[in-house]
């Protein structure tokens, strides 16, 4: 009989740039799943390993720097050790950094939760001349204390021998006190008294709440409400301590941890030597490149051009077998299945959607490489830096410039990310301007229309939009930030981690995550909106048209010898017999019913309906587009009966605005949805959508009125 393993709950916390997720994702590799902490939008990933007759559940939590609540990533992490009680904490520490990330780690020793210390990228400790004595390091921290490198995977043996050998020996954890002075020591010892008597032994981490008590933690004050004595205890000491010292009480444990980090580093480092290791060499020679204050912004723009460039060149060539097996599929189903309904509702509705967006998957998945990559070396964050002034200039700070990139790949992670912004009111007008960030969603959109009017110059095009998409929201942010949101910018302090080289595996698994959400919403959203665009373009069945085509056709054919002539002029009434279903039809009605708001930008009904299924997701518009337009084949830039068809209906000045209008309007559907969990109000939600898509309509009517000046 099969022995049922015993079973662990591993919390990973750590601060941002520790590898924390990189050593996580070794653990755990394609033994993942991703999905929410309770409550709450923040990505919760877990996975399990098998070890030694033990089954380890490994949680990544959010990186952060502190356990206080003003963050959600924050807020998420202490609630989780707090309420789930994890058996062992695995804290995470950047072992050439460890002065900045026991910080956190005095916070975890006040929770009195069982702890496993890791020293990761300890290769690069050494390189800085960083000697760390793990033994004593063990001994004052009642934990064992385990050397890593997770960019390759060094040391995860041994990781999960400690895991198993703490908890083997009875995950018991030694109360480690933080030296306080005196007097802030007596009034955490009260009030750690009035927790005992008002809540009871059996509540978990009671000298913890007290400290957060002592702090006036907003939250836990909130939560303990109903206890109005103890509230009041702690007001009393705080303020009495506060008057004291002249000095907030968050300030004076912050003396107090770090006093306590200072005597620990000198019990188990040795003598520092800065820059003598090749990698802070290393990192110095490129930042005086890469941050130079006259070549730091050409060469970021440079890049993010050489980004999109390499995404639109490179994803030529799998799009091009990508199209010849779709089209080979739907010459198959057009040849096997019965004609009728099914057959149309397969082909044109499922495989003409779902095919059109399929193609551009090499495009999504390069341009997910190229921003992993930044992220992973280190330049996404000195892209910040780099703009910071730029962004203080419209009222925001670099930090905010960070969700605003990740906005080229999804804007419903970007818009999660805000949650790292401090200040609320920063964080909600970086959340509005974020779907004006041009995504990959928007891509096949781009990639259509620039290959049908633009192809000499397609992937330059390309980068204009996602360069008008930057300019654009930092315009509509300085617009919030001058009306709704006055006020300062916060200070800005972002970490600058050293530059590394990311290995091949930690490229893919980043591309791979992202990629698996766009296949997601792919699969489910755009499958639905596309058999809903196939239904309204083929209903009603039976059409009374003005024109008997049948008997004009049979005239052309009869009276037009010649038979180019004749193959000509019958393909002609054919368009326009398809032209008038299609008006007649659903689809066709609907788009004419909004028609008057988008004829001063130049869009036809065809461009309208477009437009109103992208509603749904921006792959729809492309999906659309197939449905209306295709002949038998599938919509790529490529497709000679889409080309000629698109061209005729629109000038390259239109589909330009075409192109501006897709940037900015309203956000797609999972958007709105991220919008609405990260503001938890309707209003904030619907100001959203009506802001992006005002501003869509001026610019694309601008677009039109000076582009015609001009030409």
């Amino acid at each position: 009989m099969a022995t049922t393993p015993k079973a662990l709950t591993i919390a990973i916390a750590g601060n941002p740039n520790c590898g924390k997720t990189t050593l996580f994702n070794h653990l755990t590799g394609a033994r993942q799943r991703v999905g929410n902490f309770s409550g709450v939008t923040v990505t919760r990933k877990e996975g399990v390993v098998h070890h030694k007759g033990w089954k380890l559940t490994f949680v990544d939590l959010p990186g952060t720097y502190s356990l206080s609540s003003q963050t959600p990533d924050e807020l998420v992490c202490r609630e989780y050790i707090h309420n789930e009680r994890p058996d062992i904490i695995l804290n995470v520490l950047d072992a050439g950094n460890l002065e900045r990330n026991l910080f956190l780690t005095t916070q975890l020793i006040e929770m009195d939760v069982p702890r496993v210390y890791v020293f990761n990228m300890i290769d690069e400790a050494q390189a800085k001349g960083i000697q760390i004595d793990t033994a004593r390091f063990a001994e004052l921290l009642d934990g064992p204390v385990v050397e890593t490198v997770g960019r390759v995977g060094k040391g995860l043996d041994q990781l999960l021998d400690a895991i198993v050998g703490r908890c083997e020996s009875g995950c018991v954890q030694r109360h480690i006190a933080i030296p306080l002075e005196s007097h802030l020591r007596d009034a955490v010892e009260q009030i750690h008294a009035g927790v005992l008597e008002q809540l009871g032994a059996h509540e978990p981490n009671h000298r913890w709440l007290a400290i957060k008590l002592l702090e006036g933690d907003k939250v836990i004050i909130k939560q303990l409400s109903a206890h109005a004595k103890l509230l009041a205890q702690a007001k009393l000491l705080r303020d009495e301590l506060e008057s004291t010292y002249d000095e907030e009480i968050g300030i004076l444990l912050a003396d107090a941890r770090y006093g306590f980090i200072f005597g620990l580093i000198r019990e188990t480092v040795g003598e520092v030597h800065r820059h003598e290791g090749p990698r802070a060499s290393v990192t110095d020679t490129i930042d005086a490149l890469l941050l130079n204050r006259v070549l730091g912004l050409p060469i970021l723009l440079g890049l993010l051009w050489l980004m999109f460039q390499g995404t639109f060149t490179l994803g030529a060539y799998p799009m091009e077998w990508i199209d010849a097996g779709v089209g080979a599929l739907g010459d198959w189903l057009q040849a096997t299945l019965t004609p009728g309904l099914v057959r149309d509702l397969v082909i044109e509705g499922v495989l003409g959607g779902l095919g059109g967006i399929v193609i551009f998957l090499p495009n999504i998945l390069l341009l997910f490489l190229f921003i992993a990559f930044f992220e992973t070396t280190g330049y996404l964050a000195r892209a910040a830096f780099l703009v910071d002034r730029l962004m203080h200039g419209i009222g925001l700070h670099g930090k905010a410039f960070i969700p605003l990139l990740m906005g080229f790949g999804c804007n419903v992670p970007a818009i999660m990310a805000t949650r790292t912004i401090e200040n609320p009111r920063d964080r909600l007008v970086t959340i509005l301007i974020n779907p004006f960030m041009s995504c990959s969603a928007r891509l096949p959109v781009y990639v259509l229309i620039a290959g049908i009017f633009f192809a000499d110059m397609a992937g330059t095009v390309v980068f204009l939009m996602h360069l008008i998409g930057v300019l654009v929201s930092m315009g509509a942010a300085l617009l919030l930030k001058r009306t709704l949101f006055q006020g300062e910018a916060d200070a800005f302090v972002l970490e600058l981690p050293p530059y590394r080289l990311p290995t091949l595996r930690s490229l893919m698994l980043h591309m791979w995550e992202r990629a698996v959400q766009f296949l997601k919403k792919m699969g489910g959203i755009i499958l639905v909106g596309s058999i809903l665009i196939w239904f309204l373009q083929a209903f009603p069945r039976d059409v009374q048209l003005d024109t008997d085509y049948a008997a004009a056709i049979a005239q052309v054919e009869a009276q037009v010898s010649e038979p180019a002539q004749r193959d000509a002029q019958v393909a002609e009434l054919e368009r326009q017999r398809d032209a008038d279903l299609q008006q007649a039809r659903y689809l066709g009605r609907l788009g004419q019913a909004v028609q008057p708001v988008f004829e001063p930008l130049g869009f036809d009904w065809r461009a309208t309906i477009a437009l109103l299924t992208g509603f749904v997701a921006k792959e729809v518009v492309v999906s659309t587009f197939g449905v209306l337009y295709r002949v038998g084949g599938e919509v790529d830039e490529e497709d000679a009966s889409l080309r000629a068809a698109m061209s005729g209906a629109m000038s390259p000045l239109v589909a330009f605005a075409f192109m501006v209008y897709t940037l900015l309007y309203m956000p797609c559907l999972a958007t709105i949805a991220a919008i609405r969990r990260e503001t938890l109000s309707w209003g904030w939600t619907f100001f959203s959508m009506g802001f992006s898509l005002g501003i869509a309509w001026v610019l694309a009517f601008l677009v039109i009125k000076v582009g015609g000046w001009l030409l």
